[in-house]
């Protein structure tokens, strides 16, 4: 049997006037620092449904948590092979 590892992802969520924001933080064996943030901004337009916002700014702090993973791995990958990389998504 394969050992399991267990990453976790921190999310924070806030809001200051207008804007809600999301920080995401990946903590693992092996790094903590990173870090993905995402935010939103209420259209004057459209209703005030706080848990909408905070579905909105988790996504993209996600996504660009995502994101900076793939970067640190191709980073890691090239350092280890010597070789330029280039990780799809």
């Amino acid at each position: 049997m394969t050992a399991t590892k267990r990453w976790n992802v921190e999310i924070l969520i806030g809001e200051l006037d207008d804007r809600t924001y999301a920080e995401a933080q990946l903590y693992d064996e092996i790094r903590d620092d990173l870090v993905g943030t995402g935010q939103t901004r209420l259209h004057p337009e459209e209703p005030d449904i706080p848990e909408i916002g905070d579905e909105i700014a988790v996504a993209r702090a996600l996504t660009d948590l995502g994101h900076r993973l793939l970067v640190a791995a191709t980073e890691d990958l090239e350092e280890a092979t010597r070789h330029r990389v280039r990780l799809e998504r």
